[in-house]
């Protein structure tokens, strides 16, 4: 019996992929093969202190390469409106690839991390591009099944993509040369395809006139700033990114201080990547049923509850049982939560929208760190209840972000980034 739902699971996921256009299908395998060929993150550092830069000069640039990821998936949802979503991805991909090969003949260190930060910066400008046009492209009832597969691109290309650079970072003769125009031409590729595939901007209806004169005049993000729900959703995300990203900063710093052996650390994080790319996508057959509020609360619940259980005992059963439970919440919730901000405000401002979103958990996965190791240098093994409280209060205003019912899938809602929404 079990067996047989697996399998219808299995059918409905490969329908919903096999019946998408070919525009959606492009998106997906070009987030997959942009995220397989991001190679400069992990890089980036090693290659610096190749051309004699020093281990600090490194680490500043690896700190501006992550800025410029933030700014881009924030200027990227500006350029999906304003280009459309084809032109928006055709330029960041055309300008990652330039920058990406440049990096191998700029002279001097202000020009590599000029470099560096716009290569970031541009490489993100698809992302809420893809977001928007995935949206569009897909039926209300199929919304969370893609943005799952979309997860599971994300997810599987960026685990493979040190391994595929370490490939040809040997391949070509252990240098970098063949390393960064590898990446180049993975993404002028997707550029160029991009180009052929993806759909021009479709043109507005009379109706839409009047948002789009007003978004010029008062500013897209201004107008989505006034949907106040939305703003609670933007806060529940940063809360929970901060949260999220503790088991790749704080925990092995708790880890350490306690002396315990890395080998539990390592498998947490090892199990946390496989129960995502293996079952987050086959759970959503089960999770596109559920209110959108429910799955978003319970998500981030879950994610506190896993981050406070690390304040238990250390232990392997601890690490590997907390992490369990977090993996759990990001595996239940992960899908809806990314489609959410493609449906939670007008057909006008959706770029913008899911802009915002991106950038908010880019901010809090970039702030995590910094204030999670601040914490735990003054609460020590104590930090971790105080992080769960952050984790429960993501949940509460997810919930009360999630408007019920939820807006219709196939029509984008009319007030709220014009209006503000009641609290």
């Amino acid at each position: 019996m079990a067996t047989e739902e697996k399998k219808d699971e299995n059918v409905a996921i490969w329908a919903t992929f096999r019946n998408s256009s070919a525009a959606v299908k492009t998106i997906l395998a070009g987030v997959l093969l942009s995220k397989l060929g991001g190679f400069l993150n992990v890089f980036i550092v090693l290659y610096l202190t190749y051309r004699g830069y020093s281990d600090s000069e490194a680490s500043y640039a690896l700190g501006a390469y992550g800025a410029g990821g933030v700014a881009g998936v924030l200027l990227g949802g500006t350029l999906a409106d304003r280009l459309g979503a084809r032109n928006a991805t055709i330029l960041g991909m055309a300008g990652t690839a330039v920058l990406t090969a440049a990096l191998l003949h700029l002279p001097n260190y202000p020009s590599l991390v000029v470099a560096v930060v716009l290569a970031s910066l541009m490489a993100q400008l698809y992302r809420p591009a893809a977001a928007a046009l995935l949206s569009e492209l897909t039926s209300g009832s199929s919304q969370v099944v893609v943005f799952g597969m979309y997860r599971w691109c994300l997810n599987v290309g960026a685990m493979a993509a040190p391994m595929v650079g370490l490939g040809l970072y040997h391949l070509g003769g252990e240098s970098y040369t063949l390393l960064f125009w590898g990446e180049a031409v993975i993404a002028l590729a997707y550029a160029l395809v991009a180009a052929v595939v993806l759909p021009r901007r479709a043109a507005r209806a009379a109706t839409d006139t009047a948002a789009s004169e007003e978004e010029s005049t008062a500013g897209g993000y201004r107008a989505m700033l006034r949907d106040r729900r939305y703003v609670l959703y933007l806060t529940a995300t940063l809360f929970n990114a901060i949260i999220y990203v503790q088991y790749l900063s704080t925990l092995p710093l708790d880890v350490e201080a306690h002396d315990f052996d890395l080998f539990w650390y390592t498998a947490a994080v090892s199990l946390n990547g496989f129960l995502v790319i293996a079952f987050e996508l086959p759970l959503t057959k089960v999770t596109q049923q559920w209110r959108t509020k429910i799955t978003v609360g319970v998500s981030f619940a879950l994610v506190g509850l896993g981050v406070a259980l690390y304040g238990m005992p250390m232990g392997a059963a601890v690490i590997i049982g907390a992490t369990l439970v977090w993996t759990l919440g990001e595996i239940i919730g992960g899908p809806a939560i990314f489609a959410h901000p493609a449906t939670a405000g007008p057909a006008h401002l959706r770029s913008r929208y899911i802009g915002a979103f991106q950038f908010m958990h880019a901010l809090g996965t970039a702030i995590g760190p910094v204030l999670g190791g601040l914490l735990f240098v003054r609460l020590g093994h104590d930090v971790w209840p105080l992080l769960g409280v952050i984790g429960l209060a993501a949940a509460g205003l997810g919930v009360a972000a999630v408007r019920t019912p939820a807006p219709d899938r196939t029509e984008p809602a009319d007030e709220p980034a014009v209006q503000p929404a009641e609290a």
